[in-house]
């Protein structure tokens, strides 16, 4: 069960709408992959829509307490068509 607030002072019924929002638009990214035939893309966001519906199950908490907690490497992330190699 997602808990009662996420420490960000959301509500439990947010959070659960937020995830069941992300999960559905990983369902969608995951056929834009699959349509472009990008087979690791489409892996990774598999993984990241089954993560996000074991957090809506309860089978996942939503995440570690912060000691435990890697933090993001920050890395920038450019719409497409402006990357640049």
């Amino acid at each position: 069960m997602i808990p009662t607030t996420n420490g960000a002072g959301k509500t439990s019924r947010q959070t659960h709408d937020n995830i069941a929002y992300i999960r559905q638009m990983l369902g969608e990214l995951r056929g834009v992959a699959s349509g472009e035939g990008a087979d690791m893309l489409c892996y990774l966001i598999e993984m990241a829509f089954v993560e996000a519906g074991d957090i809506q199950s309860g089978k996942r908490q939503l995440s570690i307490n912060e000691a435990q907690r890697h933090k993001p490497a920050g890395v920038p992330v450019k719409p497409p068509g402006e990357v640049q190699f």
